[in-house]
Formats: C-alpha cells, sequence, structure tokens
C-alpha cells in the first residue's frame, strides 16, 4: 500500500486518559516503544505497560512545575527529521536523535477551566499549553512520516490501520490527522485570545476565528440545488437541536434545523415569561405561528396550535415540557402534519404514539430546557461576516412603562410580556397580536410596520371564531418589535380591538400614539427595548 510508514517509536503525553491505557496498550503488543511525561507515564506504568520517561530520551530533567519537559532538540528532531533526506539522517546521527513515529498529545484543558465559574487568572494562565502544541505542529508538520494524534476519538481507527498493518500507516490517515491536528491548534490558540482580549476589556477579540466540529453533510440546504453540512459547536453547553438525541424519524434538512432552533429560543424565553406555566411554540419558516403559555402542556399546544393551523401544517412544535401522553394525544390527533417535534424529553407511551403518527417525523429531545445563550452572534456576508452580543435583555413586565391610557391589569401585563416575546423572534418589521398567553395573529418581515399591522388583524381576525370562547373575551393586546412611526399602525390595531399596545417607544411622534390612546381609553405600554431581528 502506498505510503506506509512504520512506527517503531510513540510518544504519549495527554491531559484527557480517556481510553488512554487500552490504545497503549495495543502499541506496546505490536512493539511499539512508548515515551511519555509526567501523569501520564505514570499512569502507563501503574497499568503494566513498558513506557520510556521523557528525560530518558532527552537527557534532561522535566523542571519548572513542569512548564519545560518536551521543549528539546530530541524531541523536535526526532519529530522534523525527514527520513527521506540524507543530511537530515546524518545530524540525527550525529546527535543521537532517535525518529519519533507517533505523537499523541491533547492539551491541557484551557477552554474547560476558564469556562469555569470564578477561575483565577493564574490558573487560566498554568491551563496555556506550550510544549503539546509545539509537539503537534512539528509532527503534523512532517506528516509523510509521522501519525499525529490531539483526540482519544482518534484511538480506535489509528489503532485498527496498525493492526491491520503489521504497525504500519498509511499516508491518507497520517494527512487527515494532520489537518485535524493543525484545526485543533488554531482554535486552542484563538480561544486563548480571546480569553485574554476579554480580560483586557475588548468585547470582541482582534481576530474571530469560528469552530466546528463537522457532524455531516445535509441531503442539501435551503434549496436541493445547495450543498450544506451541520458543524457542532464543541464549546456550548446548552439545549440545542444540532446535539439533541434524535429519537425517531429521519435525519435533519438544512430548514429543518433552523426552524427547530428558532423554536426552542422561544420556548426557552416563555420557560423564563412564564415559569409556572408549560410553554410551546409552532414555527414555520423561522417565524413563529402559534404560540401559547398554560398550567397544562396539553393546553399550551391545543392553545398554541388553534393559533394559526394553516401555518403550522408542516410546521415544527417545540414544548418546554416534558411531553407525556395526554400532550401526544392532543398532537396526534386530527389532520395535522409537523416535520419536527422538540422538548426536553418524552414519556414511553407519548414516544409510542408519535412514532406511530408520523413515520418520518423527527423527535428531538434536548434534556434541561434552561436558557443558555451565546455570548456572540455571527451571521455571514459576503466578503466577511458579523459578530453582536446575543439578545439576552430580560423581559420584565414590571418594568414597563405606561405611557397611555389605563393601568393594566396584572393579566394584561403578563400577556403583554408574553407578546413581548413573541415579537422578539419574529422576523422585522413584527407586530403580533394576542390575549390569555396565547397568540393570535403575526405579521413579520414586512417593509412598513403598517402592512405587519395589517396582515396581523387579518390572522387574528380569521383565527378568533375558532379558539377557546372562555378566553375570547380577554382584552386584545399587540406588541411592536419597534416604535410606532406614525399612529397610522396603532389605528388600526385599536379598531380592531385591540386594549392594550406594547412597543420600545423611541419615536418623535411617539405623542401622537399616546394621545390616540388616551382618546380611545387603550394602554400603551413602553419596554424601552427594540427587538429587531433581520
Amino acid at each position: 500500500m502506498h505510503g506506509l510508514v512504520r512506527v517503531r517509536r510513540a510518544l504519549i503525553s495527554v491531559s484527557d486518559k480517556r481510553d488512554l491505557i487500552p490504545f497503549a496498550r495495543t502499541l506496546a503488543e505490536l512493539d511499539i516503544e512508548i515515551v511519555s511525561t509526567g501523569g501520564t507515564a505514570n499512569a502507563l506504568s501503574a497499568a503494566g505497560i513498558p513506557v520510556v520517561p521523557i528525560e530518558k530520551l532527552t537527557g534532561f530533567p522535566e523542571m519548572m512545575d513542569g512548564r519545560v519537559k518536551t521543549l528539546h532538540p530530541r524531541v523536535h528532531g526526532g519529530l522534523l527529521g525527514r527520513r527521506d533526506v540524507p543530511d537530515h539522517v546524518k545530524s540525527m546521527l550525529e546527535h543521537g536523535i532517535a525518529p519519533i513515529d507517533l505523537v499523541c498529545v491533547n492539551l491541557y484543558p484551557f477552554e474547560m477551566t476558564v469556562r469555569r465559574e470564578g477561575v483565577h487568572e493564574h490558573e487560566a494562565i498554568e491551563q496555556i499549553d506550550i510544549g503539546g502544541p509545539s509537539m503537534l505542529r512539528s509532527a503534523a508538520k512532517n506528516f509523510e512520516f509521522v501519525t499525529v494524534m490531539t483526540d482519544p476519538s482518534q484511538y480506535d481507527s489509528v489503532a485498527s490501520e496498525l493492526a491491520n498493518n503489521q504497525g504500519q500507516t498509511t499516508m491518507e490517515l497520517r494527512r487527515a490527522l494532520a489537518c485535524a491536528t493543525f484545526a485543533r491548534t488554531a482554535a486552542y490558540d484563538t480561544a486563548i485570545a480571546a480569553w485574554m482580549s476579554q480580560r483586557a476589556g475588548n468585547r470582541f477579540p482582534p481576530v474571530f476565528e469560528l469552530r466546528g466540529v463537522n457532524e455531516g453533510e445535509l441531503r442539501y440546504g435551503e434549496n436541493p440545488h445547495q450543498a450544506a453540512a451541520v458543524y457542532c459547536d464543541p464549546t456550548y453547553r446548552g439545549p440545542n437541536v444540532i446535539s439533541a438525541r434524535l429519537l425517531h424519524g429521519k435525519p435533519l434538512s438544512y430548514n429543518n434545523l433552523l426552524d427547530a432552533a428558532a423554536a426552542l429560543e422561544l420556548v426557552q424565553d416563555l420557560r423564563e415569561i412564564a415559569p409556572d406555566c408549560a410553554g410551546v411554540a409552532v414555527v414555520k419558516h423561522t417565524n413563529p405561528c402559534g404560540c401559547a403559555v398554560d398550567r397544562s402542556l396539553q393546553d399550551a399546544f391545543a392553545r398554541a396550535y388553534a393559533g394559526d393551523p394553516m401555518a403550522a401544517f408542516g410546521g415544527i412544535v417545540a414544548l418546554n415540557a416534558p411531553v407525556d401522553r395526554a400532550t401526544a394525544e392532543a398532537i396526534v390527533s386530527g389532520e395535522k402534519f409537523l416535520e419536527v417535534i422538540v422538548a426536553p424529553s418524552y414519556d414511553s407511551d407519548a414516544l409510542a404514539l408519535l412514532s406511530a403518527r408520523w413515520k418520518n417525523v423527527r423527535l428531538l429531545a434536548v434534556g434541561n430546557m434552561a436558557a443558555t445563550h451565546k455570548s456572540v452572534m455571527v451571521r455571514s456576508i459576503a466578503g466577511g461576516f458579523l459578530a453582536q452580543e446575543s439578545d439576552t435583555h430580560a423581559i420584565k413586565a414590571h418594568e414597563f412603562e405606561l405611557a397611555a391610557g389605563p393601568k393594566p391589569s396584572d393579566a394584561t401585563l403578563q400577556d403583554a410580556a408574553f407578546l413581548t416575546a413573541v415579537v422578539k423572534h419574529l422576523k422585522s418589521n413584527a407586530v403580533c397580536i394576542g390575549a390569555s398567553g396565547q397568540l393570535y395573529g403575526a405579521g413579520a418581515g414586512q417593509m412598513d410596520r403598517v402592512a405587519s399591522c395589517r396582515n396581523a388583524i387579518e390572522k387574528t381576525q380569521a383565527q378568533r371564531s375558532a379558539l377557546n370562547a372562555q378566553r375570547v373575551d380577554a382584552p386584545l393586546v399587540a406588541a411592536s418589535d419597534a416604535f410606532f412611526p406614525f399612529d397610522d399602525g396603532p389605528k388600526l390595531l385599536i379598531d380592531a380591538g385591540v386594549r392594550c399596545l406594547v412597543h420600545p417607544g423611541g419615536s418623535k411622534r411617539d405623542e401622537d400614539t399616546f394621545k390616540l390612546c388616551n382618546e380611545r381609553g387603550v394602554t400603551c405600554l413602553l419596554t424601552g427595548t427594540r427587538r429587531f431581528r433581520h
């Protein structure tokens, strides 16, 4: 086989010791000499695996609390020396440098350390690996002769290749591992630079590098003629649709992932707005077309779906509480068709019902629904990308300012907060109408706010007759993601029966809207926070 290289000597130095012993034992059984450092050498010796301490190879002791142990010509010469260049071979022989054919190094856990609450600066600094990245880069540069590994997930493939090829590795494998190595060292250095920049008081680092692990190619992107892939952010620890467990159905598409992520974000916000209630969102093309909160998850789903059954057909549903049998029965009843259902978990009866109802529906379990926001959001444009802080500004109804009209009841104030959460997740310009913790109609993505008002009113009027009669008499509340530049939109909403307007305020003509509300006896609340979503 072309490019086979015999591995005779391996250098192992790992912080993450998962699966280390079985892998090292495989090397030993193939008569591969193992050189190791500090704690790794101790672990191997304790397991009965022959190991050569690094100081025996270098002739120099580890020092400075382990800061200096592998930064030595006998290490880097053994990694960088080309076996096919006579001058390299001659220099190695003259200086007693033995070739190192395999390097297995995973770096000090810097990223994990700085994610801990209250970590001290000196702790983080001591987790900045110097020798590890240096060895990895040397080995990866010389991939024609050296096999380099950075993660326990690579152990099985390397061990299998060594076993199948009498202790040799292929050029194909070495090249792929070298590529992964440079990606790892680049990500490591970027994480350190970002942390140092943050410590210096900078919101955004001077160099922003995205890091994602390829989870696989998708069937296609937004359209069949566009290729696509999905990448996982290994640093993200919150619930998400990429790392969620797929309990049933075919793999998610590009559009499925976008819609499911949008639905999940909304129900996480609902959990914070109404912690004593269950929340459900129905999303189509990343916009919520139905949404509700209720004491019962079953009722929350029924009310969310009733908001716009036509738009909900073929949509995505997210629920922020575990799905039980009663809720599953509500979901599968009637002529519904859903693409994806996202929830923390499903009981066995619910899972069986949903799986039997739709052969291909994707059932995602994301675990704990506690909101975990990315500190920075990134969006690509031609020539680069934009970065901004995530919109994590809390929605607090008790902080809304009463700008006009009568003081709202507690129930109306709660609806104002609920609809502010909904409008936050609609594309701008956005206006939505609802009551009693239920979305009735939304206007999104319009070029002017009056059109958004008209769309929300049309949806509301079309759906109200189908809603629970006991809830129809609740005062209608309308929320806008930005101020009303004129009072034409508010007039349309008030004429349609809206009794409370909630918006950020800040228009030069706010007084026109306030005057209108006072004349018509309509409550006007200001949030002070714009919620544009492009």
